[in-house]
């Protein structure tokens, strides 16, 4: 048996157990329910309760839907992942939303710039010293579980600008031709 299917042949020892349970009378080679095994209760009003908290808190855990609707664990993962079809994804991290107004400036200065280009040629790019400065926030970053969000395949990707309140800054000044 074992050259014929490999490594899915019964033990020695699962051969004389099925041995022994079908001189004992049972039949079938399905699992009997047991009385310790927990049951699914998947009805159409908990796959709409658990799709409406989720709707609701995109960051709820399924820890946390099963203690509000009084389900198993496993209950609840069931739904969520296998019925729903949600899955955990995390918002892309973005610098800032710009605007239209000031992606039109952006193009503004290029397009300036282009042009002085073209007409000095290589000594305009030879004249230009760039400086920038900027505050430099340190802050508490989220952990990553925090940040992940249900979603479903088909949805968009999420974006999540850094907006929030730092626990201090400094300047940061840079200059380079």
């Amino acid at each position: 048996m074992y050259v014929q299917y490999g490594d899915a042949c019964l033990s020695l020892q699962q051969v004389y157990e099925w041995g022994r349970n079908f001189l004992n009378g049972v039949s079938s080679v399905t699992d009997s329910p047991r009385p310790s095994q927990a049951h699914r209760v998947v009805t159409t009003e908990v796959i709409a309760a658990v799709e409406a908290i989720v709707k609701e808190n995109r960051s709820v855990t399924v820890h946390e839907i099963a203690a509000q609707l009084d389900k198993s664990h496993g209950s609840a993962h069931h739904i969520v992942h296998d019925v729903l079809q949600f899955h955990k994804v995390f918002a892309r991290w973005v610098p800032r939303q710009l605007t239209a107004e000031l992606k039109e400036r952006r193009v503004d200065a290029y397009r300036e710039l282009l042009k002085r280009f073209e007409a000095e040629g290589d000594g305009f790019l030879g004249r230009i010293v760039t400086g920038d400065e900027t505050w430099v926030h340190y802050h508490q970053l989220e952990t990553k579980k925090a940040r992940m969000e249900w979603s479903h395949t088909s949805s968009p990707k999420q974006k999540k600008f850094r907006t929030q309140p730092s626990a201090g800054k400094v300047m940061l000044t840079l200059f380079w031709d």
